[in-house]
């Protein structure tokens, strides 16, 4: 079973509104899961939480903010995984015409 954390206990750990909680979970920032009508976060996903967190407590950042923020950096992410395809591609290239089989 994979470890996680009830709502309740962040929201006492981290000294948040459980109201900024459930807006996270709400706008799809984070997935829970409900066993027993108790929200659990899976421990793989508290840094994300953290993340949210710092920005909305510490930088004054709004919830509209921080889905911005996040779906940029996921796009960043995906565009330097493409990054990397092609310049695996292209070194595979260079390589054949270096070797003259191109």
């Amino acid at each position: 079973m994979n470890e996680r954390i009830s709502r309740e206990e962040l929201v006492k750990i981290y000294n948040i509104e459980i109201t900024f909680f459930d807006e996270l979970v709400d706008s799809g920032l984070l997935n829970i899961q409900t066993e027993n009508e108790i929200h659990y976060l899976m421990y793989e996903d508290l840094p994300s939480f953290e993340r949210f967190t710092n920005w909305y407590y510490d930088l004054d950042i709004n919830l509209p903010g921080l889905e911005v923020i996040h779906e940029m950096l996921r796009k960043m992410e995906d565009l330097k995984q493409k990054n990397r395809e092609l310049m695996s591609k292209l070194s595979a290239i260079s390589d054949k015409y270096e070797e003259g089989n191109f």
